[in-house]
């Protein structure tokens, strides 16, 4: 008893000291100016201290229950665009709160998802106790002075907060988690700002199995080091006003259940995301702005790459001169004072990558008004030199290392300035909108930046044209959208109906909006909703671009490299200049099957659903027909000659070049097989091919499942192999390649049940075609049909023994053009 009574004594002045953790209980804390004595103080809006000696950040906190916004973001990245996890990449934003409860203190997140306006507190109350809170920390308090506390902040700092871990799991590239001896506070990027404090932290994940995509990146895989960064932020005033979402014009924003809201009404609330705007002069039909909108480029953005950006990104100036704005909309460079990650600044990013790789347009809003606080843009450097590759492959002509240059470097720098305004306008609340590349009064659309166009080259003669490439300012879609989003009304005028004229005026000047839900799926149903399409035909436009294509084979020669590059580094040149036409096949192929809707409401006058004519969707289905002609997919012999084995030290990159059977040897058939597999592809992509039986029960006139089969045998095996040996095998290619898509669809549960039973019976009937002895056939053509018909035999007997022969997938396409997937995993916009 005695010892214990000792040893308890000996450990009082521990407990009592500042670097003891908390004052027994019923004792006077220790006061913060005693416990920081030492310690570096740094004020702004959360303020804080710097223990060196010990490594951990002390904050204070002098209100409790004040709500205020806190995200992480990760501010050095892994550089792998198939990871994700990149260079100033966006966590979630959270409204929290301290809530103190005796010596500890919470860090609490209210539920915004649901609510109730009311001025009834029970009413809220109500609904506040009714859901779920988060708590995202809790802290012992260390020491107390004046109404204010101080905790210990580390704890909640040294943790993987974007998810690194899981994202590096979810792309399988190991088993990775947070190593805490690896991490530490980073104190140059730590600071406290009027509006926000900011903590930077290293960050190591240690793990095992690390894939290809992570052992590319980092210098030792088992370790992975990055930067995480913690923002808390102070929450804007209340004198912003909500605007309410309208689904005919694209914003994001925020929704959330209003339980006080009448019975007789929508529970859920939409509103969108902009920033705060204001005019000088509310009654200027023009004024400027009390606040313009300021986005500041990267200064380590290299020239003449920065004047492109800056230029791109200020064309949206022309959007809110259209909404009565004068000069309210501006962009400069970072100063050199500034600091990225103060969210005073929106900021455009330059990103470097190990390969090519999306852009993203983020925003950090309030989540209880969906008011922009801060835009952030991120451009990968890498697709610059995409897009000169493919200009390279289009009018690339090396006759001296400094030909045509200069025109593909215009080409390239007109791509780079339409992708900084389509990342700026996700940043200022607006999705995507396919159908601006078939609107606008152009031929080739262009009535928004926030579509994906591709580049617009024009046939002259024997060579081609890229003078309009890409459009140079902003569409008309896009400045109704931001009269929508950010027009000033005046005092007394019912913003309502004012915002319900905005987009009938819109209507009627030929604009509408449809995006990412109608356009990514290869089943989508809309004709018109297609990424990297141009023009208001889509099948007019495929076979425009297939006359490109053509032209752009025949002058493919050792020329579009430059000299003292190895010949085999024309395979990266060829290879989009071969799948020129692959965004308009899909485009094409939502033709059939396909049907013209709106996002209309009810009494606004717009056409609301109606299927696509007959002619258009035989039309298309002509000119995909024609993409597996074997002449269309054979490469030119002259250009078979000119592609040898890659050298030592040139590995090629896997998604820069054809799949191939043939070993070190450039397979002539890889991409006759890439190009036939994307089309059959599409053309009989399951819920496409469910909708041909519809459309023809409920219209006969309308391509059925049958016309569409029968016309692919007629294509296919139903047609003679052509004379020439190389044509004849991609033809057998192509053949064998629908037998399997065929085989599959009598096999799938995707697909209708009728559709399913129209392809078996166009099995039957290739089996009698086959089962017919041919006359003078060769040992090649002979095979080809015993091939075949072992594969129906298989059908009828057990399906399983089937040996499928599956298309090689043809190389990566995106990004070629803008953005990022809008809320996917890579999200380029919320």
């Amino acid at each position: 008893m005695l010892k214990r009574l000792l040893t308890l004594l000996c450990l009082l002045p521990l407990l009592n000291s500042p670097s003891g953790a908390q004052s027994p209980t019923g004792a006077t804390p220790v006061s913060i100016t005693t416990f920081t004595a030492g310690m570096e103080r740094n004020t702004g809006f959360l303020t804080y201290y710097w223990d060196a000696k010990k490594g951990k950040i002390w904050l204070e906190i002098s209100a409790f229950d004040t709500e205020l916004l806190y995200y992480p973001t990760l501010a050095q990245g892994v550089g792998s665009n198939d990871i994700g996890l990149d260079r100033g990449r966006l966590g979630q934003e959270h409204i929290v709160k301290f809530q103190r409860s005796g010596p500890k203190v919470l860090l609490i997140e209210p539920n915004y998802a649901y609510r109730a306006i009311s001025n009834d507190p029970l009413e809220r109350r109500a609904v506040e106790e009714s859901f779920a809170k988060s708590v995202h920390a809790g802290f012992e308090i260390a020491a107390e002075e004046n109404g204010r506390v101080l905790v210990d902040l580390t704890p909640f700092l040294m943790q993987d907060a974007v998810g690194a871990a899981q994202a590096i799991s979810q792309t399988k590239q190991g088993s990775y988690k947070f190593d805490p001896v690896r991490s530490a506070m980073y104190l140059p990027r730590t600071k406290a700002f009027p509006q926000n404090t900011e903590f930077e932290t290293i960050i190591t994940l240690t793990g095992e199995n690390a894939g290809p995509f992570l052992r590319e990146v980092v210098p030792t895989p088992a370790s992975v080091t990055m930067h995480q960064h913690h923002s808390f932020v102070q929450l804007p005033d209340d004198k912003y006003k909500p605007r309410l979402f309208d689904p005919r014009i694209g914003y994001g924003g925020i929704e959330f259940f209003d339980y006080a809201t009448p019975v007789s009404q929508p529970i859920t609330k939409r509103y969108i995301s902009r920033h705060r705007l204001e005019k000088k002069d509310p009654t200027a039909a023009v004024s400027e702005a009390v606040k313009p909108i300021i986005y500041y480029l990267d200064p380590g953005t290299p020239e003449p790459i920065r004047s492109a950006l800056l230029e791109g990104t200020s064309w949206w100036n022309q959007a809110f001169e259209a909404a009565g704005y004068k000069n309210a909309f501006q962009v400069k460079l970072l100063p050199p004072d500034a600091d990225p990650m103060d969210v005073r600044y929106n900021l455009v990013q330059w990103v470097h990558r190990s390969t090519r790789g999306w852009s993203y347009g983020a925003s950090i809003i309030d989540p209880r008004t969906g008011e922009i606080i801060k835009g952030k843009v991120t451009l990968g450097s890498l697709r610059v030199r995409q897009d000169y590759l493919i200009a390279q492959g289009l009018v690339g002509d090396f006759q001296t290392d400094s030909s045509h240059v200069t025109e593909m470097m215009a080409m390239s720098l007109d791509r780079l300035r339409q992708l900084a305004a389509h990342e700026v306008g996700h940043t200022l609340g607006l999705p995507h909108n396919y159908l601006a590349s078939t609107q606008g009064g152009s031929p080739f659309g262009r009535a928004s930046v926030m579509d994906y166009p591709t580049m617009v080259a024009k046939v002259k003669g024997a060579s081609i044209d890229l003078s309009d490439a890409y459009a140079k300012g902003i569409g008309a879609y896009d400045k109704w959208s931001i009269r929508y989003g950010y027009e000033q009304f005046a005092n007394g005028a019912n913003e309502k109906q004012e915002l319900n004229k905005i987009v009938n005026q819109m209507h009627a000047a030929g604009l509408s909006f449809l995006t990412d839900q109608d356009a990514r799926p290869e089943g989508s149903v809309h004709p018109a909703t297609h990424l990297w399409d141009n023009g208001a035909s889509a099948v007019d436009e495929l076979k425009r671009v297939m006359e490109v294509r053509r032209v752009a084979l025949a002058n493919f020669t050792e020329k579009k490299i430059p000299a003292g590059t190895p010949m085999a580094m024309l395979e990266e040149v060829l290879v989009p200049m071969y799948m020129f036409h692959r965004y308009q096949v899909e485009a094409a192929a939502k033709v059939i099957g396909g049907q013209t809707y709106t996002n209309a409401l009810r009494g606004d006058g717009q056409p609301v659903l109606s299927t696509v004519p007959v002619p258009e969707q035989t039309k298309a289905l002509e000119a995909l027909l024609s993409t597996l002609d074997p002449q269309f997919l054979a490469v030119p012999k002259s250009v078979l000659a000119m592609i040898p084995p890659r050298p030592f030290r040139y590995d090629p990159n896997p998604r820069e070049v054809f799949k191939r059977r043939s070993g070190l040897a450039f397979d002539p058939l890889g991409p006759p097989e890439a190009s036939a597999g994307m089309t059959l592809r599409m053309l009989l992509h399951p819920e496409r091919i469910s909708r041909l039986v519809t459309q023809s029960a409920v219209n006969p006139s309308l391509v059925s499942v049958e016309t569409l089969l029968e016309q692919l045998l007629n294509q296919t095996w139903y047609k003679a192999d052509p004379a020439d040996a190389y044509l004849a095998e991609v033809k057998r290619l192509t053949d064998k390649l629908f037998l399997q898509k065929l085989i599959d669809l009598t096999q799938s549960t995707e697909v209708s049940p009728q559709a399913r039973a129209v392809a078996l019976l166009k099995v039957d009937q290739l089996k009698k075609r086959l089962t017919t002895p041919l006359s003078n056939a060769s040992s090649m053509a002979q095979a080809h049909r015993l091939f075949a018909l072992d594969q129906i035999r298989r059908l009828d007997g057990n399906p399983a023994d089937i040996k499928s022969t599956m298309a090689q997938a043809p190389p990566d396409g995106a990004p070629i053009d803008p953005g990022q997937e809008w809320l996917s995993p890579d999200c380029d916009w919320r």
